[in-house]
């Protein structure tokens, strides 16, 4: 199936949207959960990538 890049955008447009939603609404919040993430190791950091992205791929999957 080919890549459409009109979708491409459209889903950047969305993480963009879903980005701002938390400094929009509680700045101060996202600062506290900014700092806090910055006390965590690379370790945990990784694996929490990981795991988002693996949900992503599973969303995706689900919807496609």
């Amino acid at each position: 199936m080919p890549l459409n890049v009109a979708d491409l955008m459209a889903a950047v447009g969305l993480f963009l949207v879903l980005e701002g939603i938390a400094p929009f609404l509680n700045p101060s919040g996202l600062k506290r959960a900014m700092a806090r993430l910055s006390e965590l190791g690379e370790r945990e950091l990784r694996i929490a990538g990981l795991g988002s992205m693996l949900l992503g791929i599973v969303i995706i999957f689900l919807v496609r």
